[in-house]
């Protein structure tokens, strides 16, 4: 009996010492496929180069955060795909601003005091950017915003740039269009932001519809934090006004659609860049319907390589983009074409940064210019976009349609 235990016992100890090297090898068999992957992606990018996006992430402005996110990283997959930028693999860190200047300036410390990031893309907000600017300036990093548009966020830092279009030009070109396109129309109220977009904007509006005789019968300013506008828009309705102009975002612009049309207001809505996001036509619903506004660019004036890109980024995200998306991609795009052309291994952090910057500063002529699927960007010497073009939207049928009528040369109405 005894022997036939111990028997027993080997023959259980061989079984068990069998099963195991079948287990243990399926265990390595599985790591080192992952491995061989992994390895596989290094051998044909070895090294990296970092690059930061910020943008409102979170809050009342996520919907664009969204896009612009978005935007970059189907540039840098680009990139990555067609071998990175000289073999080196593109890499993006992200930091959430949350379209507030305080956050803003937390996001840019520590993107500016990262001894690996080279350059930004962002901010939207243009009080993120102001709030970030000499936060870079001092620490020597290249800002390249795809959506401040106040006047002043390039001034003063040789480290700021944009590309696209100042708030002074787009308010000029909102009164101008709704003075000469929009006929029909002779009074306009202004409902803005109280921020540094809403009242930039508002004040190149007004002083552009002063010049031209197009009569404002009231300004009205709101805080972003707002979600009941009766006040505002009780005072308008008084004033009759044949236009309301929204000088601010998407979320309240919703809103104050919305309630106008529940207080019986038949005014026509005019917007500018800030309400053009898909969520403005979510949120207000058919109270959207009949809306003009502003845009930087749109992918039906886009062009076939718009198209190719527009294609890319649905079958990617299954969303289409929007104007955002495109010039972030594009933006992503220049920074990637400087380190391309300037990026030296060797070199100290503090000089690949200035020689981005130098870089982004030499593209001052349309010869120089970048040229991206928003079209041909160049600098001038505060580093603002030249000579980039607004379109005009209209809601229509819960859409963004290209408005029938565009005013491509301003300088005509002048």
């Amino acid at each position: 009996m005894r022997n036939w235990l111990i028997a027993l016992l080997i023959v259980g100890l061989i079984s068990l010492w069998g099963c195991q090297p079948s287990d243990k090898k399926a265990e390595v068999t599985t790591e080192t496929e992952a491995n061989t992957d992994e390895t596989e992606e290094t051998q044909e990018l070895t090294e990296q180069v970092k690059v930061a996006v910020a943008g409102p992430f979170t809050g009342t402005a996520a919907a664009f955060g969204e896009m612009i996110e978005r935007g970059a990283k189907l540039k840098a997959k680009q990139i990555n795909e067609a071998g990175g930028i000289n073999g080196r693999k593109l890499v993006l860190t992200f930091g959430d601003d949350a379209g507030t200047d305080k956050e803003a300036k937390l996001v840019a410390t520590r993107f500016a005091t990262d001894k690996e990031i080279l350059a930004v893309v962002g901010h939207f907000n243009s009080s993120c950017s102001l709030a970030g600017k000499d936060i870079y300036k001092a620490n020597g990093i290249v800002e390249l915003s795809p959506g401040s548009t106040n006047v002043s966020v390039c001034e003063g830092s040789d480290w700021t740039f944009r590309n696209l279009y100042r708030d002074d030009f787009q308010g000029t070109f909102i009164a101008r269009y709704i003075k000469n396109i929009l006929t029909k129309y002779k009074s306009v109220a202004v409902l803005f932001d109280n921020d540094d977009y809403g009242r930039g904007l508002r004040d190149a509006f007004t002083a552009e519809a002063k010049n031209i005789d197009l009569e404002v019968v009231a300004s009205v300013a709101y805080d972003r934090e707002n979600t009941d506008f009766s006040t505002q828009l009780t005072k308008i309705k008084s004033k009759k006004p044949g236009v309301i102009f929204i000088s601010g975002l998407y979320e309240q612009a919703a809103l104050i659609v919305k309630q106008a049309r529940k207080l019986g207001i038949r005014s026509l809505f005019f917007g500018a860049d800030g309400i053009d996001s898909p969520d403005f036509l979510k949120n207000a619903g058919i109270s959207a319907e009949g809306t003009y506004l502003t845009t930087p660019f749109t992918f039906g004036a886009g062009g076939e390589e718009a198209a190719k890109v527009a294609t890319a980024f649905e079958a990617e995200f299954g969303v289409p983009p929007d104007t955002w998306a495109a010039l972030t991609y594009d933006a992503m795009g220049m920074i990637a074409e400087a380190i391309e052309k300037t990026y030296n291994k060797d070199a100290a952090l503090a000089e690949n940064r200035k020689a981005i910057r130098d870089h982004l500063a030499s593209l001052d002529t349309p010869e120089e210019g970048y040229k991206g699927i928003t079209g041909l960007t160049y600098f001038d010497i505060n580093g603002d976009t030249v000579n980039k073009p607004a379109y005009v939207k209209v809601v229509i049928d819960g859409k963004y349609t290209t408005a029938p009528k565009q005013m491509p040369n301003m300088d005509a109405f002048e």
